[in-house]
C-alpha cells in the first residue's frame, strides 16, 4: 500500500506539471491577441501606456488588463508556492521511500520480497545420530594431548613478545619467542609448526548459557549412537575424548567459530518454535535463499553462537551441535628465525585478526588463535623494542602447546651459490628473516665459500607504521647478506618532488624485470613467495608471466609454461594461505 500511495502522489504531480504550466505560459499570448483584435495593435499599445499613468477608473480597458495581470501574477505566486510545497513533499516522499527500502533490506533474521513470499526448496533433514549424556564430574585433570592426533607435542614457555607495528597501524603485528631449549623440537628456516589454541572463554560461557547448560560446565560428556538413527555409517567423533568435561569440550575440541553449513541450518529448523524464525532459517538454507546465505552467513563469518542469539526460540540439543561442529584445528605459523642464529629459541610473527562487530556477535571479535595469543602475552609485551625481558619475567611467562609441521620444500637451496628471490609482503616476510639469519651464520662458518645473491621484495602500508624488521633488514643489507632490498608502501603518498612510491611487490618485480628474468632463466635461481593466496600470490604470478613474456619475447601462454616448469623443478616455491 505504501508503494501504491507513493506512485499515486507522483502521478498527480506529474499531471499538474504537464497541464498547468503550459497553460500559464500561453496565457499572456492569448490575452494580447484578444485585445489586439478589439482595439487594434496601436490602440492596445497606447492604452497600455496610458494605463500606467491614469487612474483605473478613467480607462475600462486598462482596468480589465490590470485585473487580468494581477490574477496572472497571483497564479504565478500560487504556482511558485505549490512548487516549493511540492519540493518539500517530494523530499518527504523520498525519505519515506528510503525508509521503506531500508525496512525491506534483508538481515540475518528478516527477509524481504520476493524471498519472503517465495515457495522454498529446502534440503532434506539430515538424520540425527548422536545422543549426549552428562554425568557428575570426577575432578580429574584434563590434558590437551587428548584433543590432537599429532605426535609429539611440546609445552613450551613464551620467553619474549614484541609489538612490531606502531599503535596507529591498521594491523597489529606481534613477534613471539618460544624457549625450546629443554625440548628436542628442531626446525629449519622455512618450516612451519602448529599452535594448539582454545576457544575464547567468554564465548564458551555465552554458548553454554544459551544452551541452558551453564550450571553443568564441569559435568562429563558421554556420547552414544542413537538406536533409531537412519544415518548410515554413524560413528562417534574421534575429536571428542570420552568423559571430558563440557567446559573442555567447548574450549579445546569444537570449532565453535565455524561458519554453519546449510545442513546445520536445516537441522536447527526443527528445534525452533517461533514460526517467523523457522521460516527465516528455512530461507537461509534453501536454494532460493542462497544469496542471503552467502552474504549474511558465509561472508559475514556467522557462527553457532551468533545464530542462537539471532533466533531466541532455537533450542538445539547438545548432540546436534556435536554432529555439526567440526574439530578445533591447530593454527599453523611459519618459523621466523634460524636455530643457528637463535639457539634454543623459535620465533614466529602474526597479525592480530580483528573482525568488525555485527548484530549477532554483539562486540568486535578477534581471531581464535591470534586473539588468544595477544591476550596471553599482554603482561610481557614489549612495544616496539627488542630489549630483553626484565629479570624474573621468564618465570612468569605463559606456556603454549606446539607440534611440528615440517615442509619438505620451502627451504633454502642445497647449493648456497644459487641466487634467491624472496617475495613476502607483511607477515609473509617471516620465513625470509629465518633465511637471512641462517645465511649470515653459514657465511661466518665458511668465509671463503660462494654464496648467491639474495633479493627481497617486501611490502607494507606505511613506512613509519608497519615496516616489519626494518633494522634487521638494514643490517643484512649493510653486511652483504641481503644483496637487494626492494620495499613497497601501498598507502604512503608522494612527498614534494620525490618519486611516487611503488605500491605493491608485483610492481617492483616488473620494474626490475631484466634482473628477475636473468636470475630465474639464466642463473638457475630460486623464487620464494610467502603470504596472501587470494590476491598477492596471484598478482605476483601474473607479474612473473609479464616479466618472462617481455624479457624473453614470447606469448603469455609460453611464459606460463615456463613458470610451470620452474614449479616442477622446485625453483618456484610458494607458502601461501
Amino acid at each position: 500500500m505504501a508503494f501504491l500511495q507513493i506512485s499515486t502522489v507522483l502521478v498527480s504531480r506529474i499531471s499538474l506539471e504537464l497541464v498547468v504550466e503550459p497553460w500559464i505560459d500561453g496565457l499572456w499570448a492569448a490575452l494580447t491577441k484578444h485585445f489586439t483584435s478589439v482595439g487594434g495593435k496601436e490602440e492596445m499599445s497606447g492604452t497600455l501606456t496610458a494605463a500606467s499613468d491614469a487612474s483605473p477608473r478613467t480607462d475600462p480597458v486598462a482596468l480589465e488588463l490590470l485585473h487580468v495581470e494581477s490574477q496572472v501574477e497571483l497564479l504565478r505566486l500560487d504556482d511558485s508556492r505549490k512548487k516549493d510545497s511540492e519540493v518539500l513533499e517530494q523530499s518527504a516522499v523520498n525519505k519515506e521511500s528510503s525508509a521503506l527500502a531500508a525496512d525491506f533490506e534483508s538481515s540475518l533474521t528478516r527477509s524481504g520480497p520476493p524471498l519472503s513470499q517465495a515457495s522454498l526448496n529446502i534440503p532434506a533433514l539430515p538424520p540425527e545420530y548422536l545422543q549426549a549424556c552428562l554425568q557428575e564430574p570426577l575432578g580429574q585433570e584434563e590434558s590437551q594431548a587428548s584433543v590432537t592426533s599429532v605426535d609429539p607435542i611440546f609445552h613450551v614457555p613464551i620467553s619474549k613478545a614484541v609489538q612490531l607495528t606502531t599503535n596507529d597501524a591498521i594491523k597489529t603485528t606481534l613477534l613471539v619467542e618460544l624457549d625450546i631449549s629443554k625440548t628436542n623440537f628442531s626446525y629449519q628456516p622455512g618450516d612451519a609448526f602448529n599452535v594448539i589454541c582454545p576457544n575464547s572463554d567468554s564465548e564458551v560461557q555465552d554458548l553454554v548459557q544459551r544452551l541452558q547448560l551453564a550450571d553443568r560446565l564441569e559435568h562429563r560428556v558421554f556420547l552414544k549412537i542413537k538406536a533409531d538413527t537412519k544415518k548410515k555409517g554413524a560413528a562417534l567423533p574421534q575429536h571428542v575424548p570420552e568423559g571430558c568435561s563440557l567446559r573442555f569440550l567447548f574450549t579445546w575440541c569444537l570449532e565453535i567459530r565455524a561458519v554453519p553449513k546449510k545442513a546445520f541450518l536445516r537441522a536447527l529448523v526443527d528445534h525452533t518454535s517461533d514460526g517467523a524464525e523457522r521460516r527465516r532459517l528455512q530461507e537461509l538454507c534453501s536454494r532460493q535463499g542462497a544469496p542471503d546465505y552467502n552474504r549474511l552467513v558465509r561472508d559475514a563469518r556467522a557462527c553457532v553462537l551468533g545464530l542462537l542469539r539471532a533466533f531466541p526460540s532455537c533450542r538445539p540439543p547438545l548432540g546436534l551441535l556435536l554432529e555439526h561442529l567440526p574439530k578445533l584445528q591447530p593454527r599453523p605459523y611459519s618459523c621466523a628465525s634460524s636455530s643457528l642464529f637463535h639457539p634454543g629459541k623459535l620465533h614466529f610473527i602474526f597479525n592480530v585478526v580483528e573482525f568488525p562487530s555485527d548484530s549477532t556477535a554483539g562486540v568486535p571479535r578477534r581471531g581464535v588463535c591470534t586473539g588468544w595469543l595477544a591476550t596471553l602475552v599482554e603482561s610481557i609485551l614489549q612495544p616496539n623494542t627488542r630489549a630483553p625481558p626484565a629479570d624474573g619475567e621468564e618465570a612468569l611467562a605463559p606456556q603454549i602447546t606446539i607440534s611440528p609441521r615440517t615442509t619438505n620444500f620451502f627451504h633454502l637451496p642445497n647449493d648456497p651459490s644459487a641466487p634467491v628471490i624472496m617475495v613476502g609482503p607483511g607477515a609473509g616476510v617471516a620465513p625470509f628473516i629465518g633465511f637471512l639469519q641462517h645465511r649470515e651464520k653459514l657465511q661466518e662458518q665458511r668465509p671463503g665459500g660462494r654464496f648467491g645473491a639474495m633479493w627481497l621484495f617486501f611490502g607494507c602500508r606505511h613506512k613509519d607504521r608497519d615496516y616489519l624488521f626494518r633494522e634487521e633488514l638494514r643490517h643484512f643489507l649493510k653486511c652483504g647478506i641481503l644483496t637487494h632490498l626492494k620495499v613497497s608502501f601501498s598507502r604512503d603518498a608522494r612527498v614534494g618532488e620525490e618519486e611516487a612510491p611503488v605500491k605493491y611487490v608485483q610492481d617492483h618485480i616488473q620494474r626490475h624485470s631484466k634482473q628477475v628474468a636473468r636470475v630465474l632463466l639464466h642463473e638457475n635461481g630460486y623464487i620464494y613467495v610467502c603470504g596472501d593466496a587470494k590476491n598477492m600470490a596471484k598478482d605476483v604470478n601474473d607479474a612473473l608471466v609479464e616479466v618472462i613474456s617481455k624479457e624473453v619475447g614470447v606469448e603469455k601462454l609460453e611464459a606460463m609454461r615456463t613458470l610451470a616448469t620452474l614449479k616442477e623443478e622446485k625453483r618456484y616455491l610458494q607458502d601461501i594461505w
